[in-house]
Order: C-alpha cells, then sequence, then structure tokens
C-alpha cells in the first residue's frame, strides 16, 4: 500500500483526534467522577479534603427506596410528556403554516419567534412572573375583566396544578422557535410537483401531509423529538425560577431540581450523584428507540 492510499485512509480520522481528546476531557473525566461519587459518602466534610467513604450500592438503595424520589419522576416523566407533545405539535403546525402565508406574515412571525427564542433566559422569567402575578399580573386582570372574579389575587404558583401549568406555557414557548424553525427548513426540501400531482390526483390535505410530506421531513422530526425528550426530562432554570417566586419545591420538584436540591441544598453529593446516573439511563432508555430508527435511515 502506498504512502499516499495510507494517507487518504487515515487522514480523516486523524483529524477527529483533536475532537475526540477534547470531548474525552470535557465530557468523559466529569462522567467517571460522577460514577465514582455515586458509590461514595460524598458531603461537605470531603469538600474540605476528608476522604470519602466507599458505601458501595448503599446511596443506590436508599434512592430506589425513596417515596419521594419515585413522585418526582413520576412528576417528570408526565411533565415531559406533556411538554413535548404541545411542543412539537404547536412547532409542527406553525412550520406548515408559514408555507402557506405570504412573505410579510411570515416575516413577521419568524421574527417574533426568533426573538422568543433568543431571549435569556432570566429575562424572559422576569416578564413571565410580572404576567402571572398575584396583584399586579395580566393575565389575573383580564381573566377579571372577562367575568372571572376568582382570579382576582389568585396566586398561580401555591397549587402544583397551576404551577406546572405556568411551568407548562414557559417552557412551551421557549421551545416550539426551535421546532418550527427546524422542521421549517425541512419542509423546503419536500418536493413541490409531488405535493402538487397528490392535489391533481384527488389526495386531501391530511394525505398529501401523510404520505408526501411525512415521509420527506420524518428524520428531521425524529431528530427534534429526541432532543426535546433531552431537554424537557432534565428542565431546570424555569421550574429552580418558579420555586423561588412562590412555588413550593417540596411538591413542584423535578428531577433537575431534586438533584439540585440533594447536591447544592443538602450537600449530599453522593445520593445527587446516584440519581443524575438515574437520570442519564432513564435518558437513554427513553430515547433508544429514536436512536435507533434514525440508524436505521441513514443507512
Amino acid at each position: 500500500m502506498s504512502t499516499q492510499t495510507m494517507t487518504r485512509r487515515v487522514g480523516p480520522y486523524a483529524l477527529l483526534v483533536p475532537s475526540l481528546v477534547i470531548l474525552a476531557i470535557a465530557m468523559g473525566y466529569p462522567l467517571v467522577r460522577q460514577v465514582v461519587m455515586s458509590f461514595q459518602e460524598y458531603g461537605r466534610a470531603q469538600q474540605f479534603g476528608q476522604p470519602a467513604p466507599f458505601v458501595g450500592l448503599d446511596n443506590y438503595v436508599d434512592l430506589f427506596t425513596d417515596a419521594q424520589m419515585w413522585a418526582v419522576v413520576g412528576r417528570s416523566l408526565a411533565f415531559c410528556a406533556v411538554n413535548v407533545a404541545v411542543t412539537m405539535l404547536l412547532g409542527i403546525a406553525i412550520a406548515l403554516l408559514l408555507r402557506r402565508v405570504s412573505r410579510g406574515p411570515r416575516l413577521t412571525l419568524q421574527i417574533a419567534m426568533l426573538l422568543a427564542w433568543a431571549m435569556p433566559v432570566i429575562a424572559a422569567m422576569t416578564s413571565w412572573q410580572w404576567l402571572f402575578d398575584t396583584r399586579y399580573g395580566v393575565i389575573n386582570w383580564t381573566l377579571v375583566k372577562l367575568g372571572f372574579e376568582s382570579f382576582d389575587g389568585h396566586n398561580w404558583l401555591t397549587n402544583p396544578w397551576s404551577f406546572y401549568f405556568v411551568a407548562t406555557v414557559i417552557v412551551v414557548w421557549m421551545s416550539v422557535p426551535f421546532v418550527m424553525f427546524t422542521v421549517y427548513a425541512a419542509l423546503t426540501q419536500v418536493s413541490e410537483d409531488a405535493l402538487e400531482a397528490g392535489e391533481l390526483d384527488g389526495a386531501s390535505p391530511w394525505q398529501r401531509f401523510r404520505h408526501i410530506v411525512y415521509p420527506t421531513i420524518r428524520p428531521v422530526l425524529t431528530i427534534t423529538l429526541l432532543l426535546q425528550v433531552v431537554w424537557d426530562l432534565r428542565v431546570f432554570a424555569q421550574i429552580y425560577y418558579l420555586q423561588g417566586v412562590g412555588g413550593t419545591p417540596s411538591k413542584t420538584h423535578l428531577l433537575g431540581t431534586y438533584i439540585y436540591t440533594l447536591g447544592i441544598g443538602q450537600s449530599d453529593y453522593g445520593m445527587a450523584s446516584a440519581l443524575a446516573m438515574f437520570v442519564l439511563v432513564l435518558t437513554l432508555v427513553l430515547t433508544a428507540g429514536y436512536v435507533r430508527a434514525l440508524l436505521r435511515e441513514s443507512r
């Protein structure tokens, strides 16, 4: 084998080495450290240099026998399912709408979505806090003006159900632009000739979407759905902020805030690491089917 042929075969893989090294350092070490900590009793004393005793599977046993942990898991799965479904449906619907409206409304909607997507989380949360404020919130004021007097001074964050409603509105509002832009980009690859042919053959809008549009954008939808499941299962900032301005943490914890409470709040980093490993495995289980489908389509 000539040197030139060897270079052509090995060269592309050699170019990947720097990126792989950076990934191994940036992601591999924290993951290994977290695995090790999940088998240790690691608290505040260990942060100041005390040796961390090895406790085997005790953290996992305590975790899996904790009723509160399973309640948090159930809430997180339900919250994830609702948010993913609503986000995907709205994102796809708006992307389809963009294909049918004229240039002016399309640009206006795209700019509005881009601004919502680009807004920093804390700035957005501050605006939503004002909208749902108990005394001066626009939402309460509007509902009272519409005749719903019971919403005068209503606190949306004390009740877990209304707390999750507010959180869902905020998370969906922040997530829809990504889905919309991604699906809209995929829709540009749909053949106009095929759509016109289907329409001439008498296919309904739903039939054209099902048999022409959907097969074309399915790989993009799979990736988008996969990302939304990962993001919504591990949501943290929105829940943590709402808890800080009126929510009851013990009744509104999701996996992200519960891990934070165990680690930062209670300095039980061993238990927090065990729960983080459980979340990692849970994420892999929930997304395994989508990953397999994506790999099959890429062959």
